[in-house]
C-alpha cells in the first residue's frame, strides 16, 4: 500500500533537485558544511544533532527563551512533582524514531492510553457505555479496508473533499456524525468541515490502533529536548535570537536577528511554522508559489487548560472524556505520576479555544465545572490551581500544528517542502502526520541528511 510517507519521500527527492543526482558535487561539502538552523523545536534539534554526528558546525537560532518549541512540559505542582504537557503530548506506537531516540538517551516511555467516557446532549456515558452504531462501525471498517486499494488518482480526488462531506456521503447517521465531529476535531484541532478527507482518512487508516495516543516521556516530553541540547552543546544554541532576515548570495547564507547579531554559513535549515517563516525578510524573495503555499496553510487553534485538583475524583488512571460542551475533551494529565492531587486537561479546539482563551479564571473554572457536572457533580471546590496555554495566540506559531484543508495535501505540501537556493525546510507541517513530535524529528533529520549526506 502506498502511504503518505511514500508520497513525501518522492516529493523530497524532487525538492532536493540536483544535489542528490548521482555524481553531483556540492562545493560546500568539500570539507564539512557550516549550517545555520532556525528554530530549536524538535525539527531543529533533531537536525542539529544529526549534523553534529556528521561533524558539521551548527548554529541553532531560537526566538524563545527556551528550547523545545511546541514541546512544552510544565511543573504544575512542586510538592508532588506533577508534570503536565502544555504542548505536544503523545508518542505513538508506530513512532519508530521517537522510540529509538528515547532508548538511546535512556528516557522511559510511560503508557498514555485512555479509556474514553462521553457526555453528550446532557447525558453521561461511562467507558464501555457508548459507541457508534453497529451500522456505522461496519461501514467504517469497510472504508478503512478499501483505503489500501486507493490509487494516487483516488487519493487526489479524495483530497478535494472535506472530511465532513466524505462521511455524510458514506451515509453516516446524524448521531454518529456528531460524535465523530467531537472525536475527530480533537485530532485535527478544528472542525472536520475544514479538514481534507484524504488527510483524515490516511491518518486513521495508517496509524496505530489508538491513533498514536500511546505513550509519553516520564518526567515530561521536554526531557528529550534537554538530551538533544546536551549532545548538541548549548554553546551552539542561541536563545532569544529571532531571525528577521535571510540573505542568500553566491553560495553563502547570511542570517540577521532582531538583536543585531549576524551569522553566516553554507546552508540553512528553516524549521519554523509558516507564520514565523512569513515574517522573515528573504533576500532574494521566496518564489511566488512558495509564498502562496505559506499563506494558504492554516494551523489548528488549540487551548490546553490544565486544572490541579486536591483529589483524583475520576478514580481511574486511564480516564478521559469527550464532551459536546465548552470543555470539549478532558484527560488525566498526571497519569502514572503518584500523588493525592491530580490534574485534568481540558483540550479545546477551534472557535471554542479562541473564546475560552480570552475569559478570566472564574469563567474557566465554571466552564470546567459545568462540563464535568453530568459525570461527577459539582467539583469546583476541588480546584487548587489552573494554567492555560492557547496556541492560537502564540506569537511564534499562531496555532498548535498544521491543518491541511481540502485540495491542499497534494498541491501545497510539495511546494512547502521544496528547497530554496541553499535553504532546506523542515517541521511537523511537512511530515506525513501533523501534530506529532515524530514528524518534526524525521523532517529535521531528512533535511540534515540532504545537506551532509
Amino acid at each position: 500500500m502506498s502511504s503518505r510517507r511514500d508520497f513525501i519521500k518522492s516529493t523530497a527527492l524532487l525538492a532536493a533537485g540536483s544535489l542528490i543526482l548521482p555524481g553531483a558535487i556540492n562545493i560546500n561539502t568539500i570539507g564539512k558544511p557550516k549550517v545555520i538552523i532556525i528554530g530549536a523545536g524538535f525539527a531543529g534539534l533533531a537536525a542539529a544533532y544529526r549534523l553534529k554526528q556528521k561533524g558539521c558546525e551548527v548554529t541553532l537560532l531560537e526566538s524563545r527563551n527556551r528550547i523545545g518549541g511546541r514541546v512544552f512540559s510544565h511543573l504544575l505542582d512542586k510538592d508532588e512533582d506533577l508534570v503536565i504537557e502544555l504542548g505536544a503530548e503523545w508518542v505513538g506506537a508506530s513512532h519508530e524514531r521517537m522510540i529509538a531516540l528515547c532508548k538511546d538517551f535512556g528516557l522511559e516511555l510511560m503508557n498514555n492510553q485512555f479509556d474514553s467516557h462521553l457526555t453528550f446532549a446532557g447525558q453521561y456515558y461511562p467507558k464501555g457505555g457508548w459507541d457508534y452504531s453497529n451500522e456505522w462501525k461496519t461501514k467504517f471498517a469497510k472504508i478503512i479496508g478499501d483505503y489500501g486499494n486507493y490509487t494516487l488518482e483516488d487519493k487526489q480526488k479524495l483530497d478535494k473533499m472535506d472530511w465532513w462531506r466524505f462521511l455524510t456521503n458514506k451515509g453516516i447517521s446524524e448521531r454518529d456524525l456528531q460524535i465523530r465531529e467531537l472525536l475527530d476535531s480533537t485530532d485535527f484541532g478544528e472542525s472536520i468541515r475544514h479538514v481534507s478527507a484524504y488527510a483524515a482518512l490516511a491518518e486513521y487508516a495508517e496509524s496505530s490502533e489508538r491513533n498514536e495516543m500511546d505513550f509519553k516521556i516520564k518526567g515530561g516530553n521536554s526531557r528529550l529536548s534537554d538530551k538533544f541540547a546536551e549532545k548538541i552543546g548549548m554553546n551552539s544554541i542561541l536563545l532569544k535570537h529571532k531571525v528577521v532576515e535571510v540573505q542568500q548570495l553566491d553560495g553563502t547564507v547570511t542570517v540577521k536577528c532582531d538583536n543585531g547579531m549576524t551569522f553566516s554559513g553554507d546552508n540553512l535549515i528553516c524549521t519554523v511554522p509558516t507564520y514565523a517563516l512569513s515574517k522573515i525578510n528573504w533576500k532574494p524573495g521566496l518564489p511566488e508559489e512558495k509564498i502562496d503555499a505559506v499563506n494558504s496553510l492554516q494551523y489548528a487553534r488549540i487551548s490546553k487548560h490544565a486544572l490541579l485538583f486536591n483529589e483524583r475524583f475520576w478514580n481511574e488512571e486511564a480516564f478521559d472524556m469527550v464532551t459536546d460542551v465548552y470543555g470539549h475533551y478532558f484527560y488525566h494529565a498526571t497519569k502514572n505520576q503518584p500523588g493525592k492531587k491530580g490534574a485534568l486537561i481540558s483540550y479545546t479546539i477551534g472557535d471554542k479555544a479562541d473564546v475560552i482563551s480570552r475569559q478570566n479564571d472564574e469563567f474557566k473554572k465554571n466552564m470546567v465545572s459545568d462540563s464535568l457536572k453530568p459525570a461527577f457533580g459539582d467539583i469546583k471546590d476541588k480546584i487548587v490551581n489552573q494554567v492555560n496555554y492557547y496556541w492560537g495566540a502564540d506569537e511564534n506559531t499562531k496555532g498548535a500544528y498544521a491543518l491541511y484543508g481540502k485540495g491542499q495535501w497534494f498541491t501545497i505540501m510539495p511546494v512547502l517542502k521544496k528547497k530554496f537556493l541553499s535553504t532546506y525546510f523542515a517541521g511537523e507541517h511537512l511530515a506525513d502526520w501533523q501534530g506529532f513530535m515524530e514528524g518534526a524529528i524525521i523532517t529535521g533529520e531528512e533535511a540534515a541528511d540532504e545537506i551532509a549526506g
